[in-house]
């Protein structure tokens, strides 16, 4: 159960109720700090839907994330929005394969992306022989998106767990289709 009460557009000031036009647990549990929700889906929004960087790669880099810091919420959010970006079951599976150290068959880039989620979130940094192979297929400007998303997916893994944000009941099948370890 969370550790604060989830809001409703109800409690919220009328010019802060366009903050749950997506009425998820966590916008519901960040709208307690209007400004704060808004700087955060500001990011959140350009990461989605403003950034150059390939949609497939960014959510297999999200789902990494996710997935090595055994975060339900955010595992099962993105095993949704990632087929909805072109993230196929086999991609799932391979990033799984990639996890145990094994390797999975995906594209070198493909492959480097996976890798360089599991470096920032484990040893808070990339590794210069996975940065040397980004950079061999990605622009500058693409890098630093990439390691936006995994540094700021790393830092959304971490407030979800501090405020034991709840999956919601639609997302729980995604869970039982790619469990966590």
């Amino acid at each position: 159960m969370a550790r604060i009460p989830y809001l409703d557009v109800d409690d919220l000031a009328e010019e802060d109720r366009d903050l749950l036009k997506r009425s998820i647990n966590l916008h519901r549990a960040l709208v307690h700090s209007p400004g704060g929700a808004r700087h955060f889906g500001a990011l959140g929004s350009y990461i989605r839907f403003g950034s150059k960087l390939d949609p497939r790669l960014r959510e297999l880099a999200i789902l990494q994330v996710g997935y090595l810091t055994g975060s339900e919420y955010e595992y099962s959010h993105h095993l949704k929005i990632g087929r909805d970006f072109g993230v196929s079951d086999d991609d799932i599976s391979a990033m799984i394969t990639e996890s145990k150290g094994r390797n999975s068959g995906l594209p070198q880039l493909d492959r480097a992306v996976l890798r360089a989620a599991r470096e920032m979130t484990e040893d808070l940094k990339i590794s210069d022989a996975t940065f040397a192979k980004l950079k061999s297929h990605l622009s500058a400007e693409l890098l630093v998106d990439l390691t936006m998303v995994i540094a700021f997916y790393n830092g959304v893994v971490r407030l979800l767990g501090s405020l034991e944000i709840d999956v919601e009941d639609s997302y729980a099948p995604y869970l039982e289709e790619f469990p966590l370890p």
